[in-house]
């Protein structure tokens, strides 16, 4: 097995809506903001080559929406998925599976692609992996979600009949859920940034990854009380955090975030002001 982090580029959100309730003089200090309050943020994926088998997971934003809808986001940078994919000798129909942690536009966007004016699959040899709970909250969304699910990265790919269903696991006395997927890949789910979303836990050079979607979009979501105002059940996810920070500290886990500006992987350590970011480090330096 190998790993690759998978740069598609950075985009901008309000500072205060990544960052809750905990105050700008605070929080500016971590990711400073922009003159209209926005801050730089990763779209960062993870291409796992295991065997015969390519697995990226999420993959950012896409390119199809107009520019109106882009605006609203500022992208920049040079990177692009096809170019990243690339620099590891990778084609995007290399790609045999995708997983989706969840329906947002910033994580699935780039799933569907236009094609003489037709929405297809960007990855034609890929299983799309997504699970039924999830998939039917983004389909059916509340009023106060309905703008990150867009129709146009999702109806397509069961459209497409690329589609699959992993099952869910609840969990049990308050432990996150989590299904086998592959040999050393489990799927955890955790339901307070949204229903269902997932989160791949991989088994890798004696150590375990966990990819931290938006349970942790980056390292400075560690202390329990930065939880995003996107997330749908924020003490679901104060909950959330607590249960996954210790078991993660406790099995030395290394956390590998899709959104941080800077850090791709961080361990954690045990300080007086509780769970803390350890080492950064990128993920080829494993």
């Amino acid at each position: 097995m190998k790993l690759y982090s998978i740069n598609t580029g950075y985009f901008k959100l309000d500072g205060g809506a990544m960052f809750g309730v905990v105050p700008k003089t605070i929080w500016n200090k971590i990711n400073p903001a922009d003159e209209n309050n926005l801050c730089p943020w990763a779209l960062r994926c993870l291409l796992i080559e295991d065997g015969n088998r390519l697995i990226l997971v999420d993959n950012g934003n896409g390119d199809k929406q107009d520019a109106k809808f882009f605006s609203h986001y500022h992208l920049h940078g040079d990177d692009t998925l096809d170019k990243s994919l690339a620099k590891y000798g990778f084609h995007r129909d290399d790609i045999t599976d995708v997983i989706l942690t969840h329906l947002h536009f910033d994580h699935c966007g780039g799933s569907i692609m236009l094609e003489n004016g037709i929405l297809v699959p960007a990855f034609k040899n890929a299983q799309y992996w997504s699970n039924k709970e999830h998939w039917d909250w983004a389909v059916y969304p509340n009023e106060r979600e309905k703008a990150s699910f867009l129709k146009e990265n999702i109806l397509p790919i069961e459209e497409s009949g690329q589609l699959q269903f992993i099952e869910v696991n609840g969990g049990v006395d308050g432990k996150l859920g989590q299904t086998d997927f592959a040999d050393n890949i489990s799927i955890r789910f955790v339901s307070g940034h949204t229903q269902a979303m997932m989160l791949p836990q991989i088994q890798y050079k004696g150590k375990t990854i966990v990819f931290m979607a938006d349970l942790l979009p980056s390292q400075g979501h560690i202390p329990l009380p930065y939880v995003m105002g996107y997330d749908m059940f924020p003490l679901t996810t104060l909950h959330e955090k607590k249960s996954f920070l210790t078991e993660a500290l406790a099995g030395d886990y290394i956390l590998f975030f899709e959104h941080d500006p800077l850090y791709e992987c961080c361990t954690l350590q045990q300080t007086e002001r509780g769970i803390r970011p350890g080492t950064f480090f990128k993920l080829e330096e494993l």
